[in-house]
């Protein structure tokens, strides 16, 4: 991953984006509902699944790299 361009990273960080705001674009309601779910959850409970998106993420990047 060292030899990654900034215009690579720019790439990523755009792609982010429009998956993070595909959900809010497609169904509004859906996304404020599941919302209102996440916020219910306890802190240990966020922790968890934000230690496996940054596991799965740091997974696809060392396997595509």
């Amino acid at each position: 991953m060292a030899g990654m361009s900034s215009d690579t990273l720019w790439l990523a960080l755009g792609l982010v984006l429009v998956l993070e705001g595909l959900m809010p674009f497609a169904s509004p309601a859906a996304w404020r509902r599941m919302f209102q779910q996440v916020l219910q959850l306890e802190d240990g409970q966020i922790r968890f699944f934000g230690l496996c998106a940054l596991l799965v993420g740091l997974g696809l990047l060392l396997w595509l790299s």
